[in-house]
């Protein structure tokens, strides 16, 4: 019987622009676009971005909302998670006034960016828990992992949001990430009961990803992290890149929950 697993299609990022690659989804219409043949595909989330008029990483409320209801006309059922990302750009006080005026079903929250401001972050982590967002924990790097299980201990992060991200390879730094990076976020992570999934950088993506597959995660996949196909090819879109995982995740016996259409 097929092992069942969540995909989450992260199409876009903070940095990355048309001049990457041409079919990088930038307005609502173009992720509206990108979430239904991404679902179509095998995706049942999407961890989305937005962008102000110059195509600049965006954390503004009206824009989300417009991008959030272009999504759910066009790939209905399928979850949508914002993320609060700073890039460079956003303090803690403007993520937390994000969440707050938005009210998203979900949304990915850095831990070493919240760990800017303590405070307000035992704030952003209250007010998700008392409005019913459901939060997902980006975690960088082990020492990332045990910062968060510190947190649990202080209270600061709510006992119920047990959903996280391991990022394995790096953005700023240009390092790939490797199948065997997952092992220290494990052993970190291990007592925490965590809800985990995994993304990675670079052309080993897919084989990071039916890594995490095989030791009970969860995965994420998309141009936000990589455009390049194990053999060095580029993919033609993100929904090209959902396929060609949900292929190769198939044949090691494993098959995604996919909303309906």
């Amino acid at each position: 019987m097929p092992k069942p697993f969540t995909l989450t299609i992260a199409p876009n990022g903070a940095r990355l622009g048309p001049e990457d690659h041409p079919e990088l989804p930038i307005t609502a219409r173009e992720l509206a676009i990108t979430a239904r043949r991404c679902q179509e595909a095998g995706a049942g989330a999407i961890h989305m971005h937005v962008r102000d008029a110059d195509a600049r990483h965006s954390l503004h409320v009206g824009t989300y909302r417009d991008a959030i209801a272009a999504v759910m006309a066009n790939a209905p059922g399928m979850d949508i998670q914002i993320t609060t990302e700073a890039a460079g750009m956003f303090d803690v006080a403007a993520q937390l006034a994000c969440l707050e005026t938005l009210k998203p079903e979900w949304a990915s929250v850095a831990v070493a960016e919240m760990a800017r401001d303590p405070d307000l972050a035992r704030q952003l982590y209250a007010f998700a828990d008392q409005s019913g967002v459901r939060i997902q924990h980006i975690l960088y790097s082990p020492e990332d992992v045990r910062l968060l299980a510190s947190w649990f201990d202080k209270g600061i992060v709510q006992p119920g949001q047990r959903d996280t991200l391991f990022v394995l390879g790096s953005y700023a730094r240009a390092r790939a990430g490797q199948p065997s990076d997952l092992a220290p976020f494990l052993a970190a992570a291990q007592g925490l009961d965590l809800n985990w999934s995994v993304c990675a950088f670079g052309r080993n993506e897919q084989a990071c990803l039916l890594a995490a597959l095989e030791k009970g995660g969860d995965v994420r996949i998309g141009f936000e992290n990589n455009m390049t196909a194990p053999d060095g090819s580029v993919f033609a879109d993100n929904a090209a890149s959902v396929a060609a995982l949900v292929h190769k995740a198939a044949v090691q016996g494993f098959t995604p929950r996919k909303a309906s259409i």
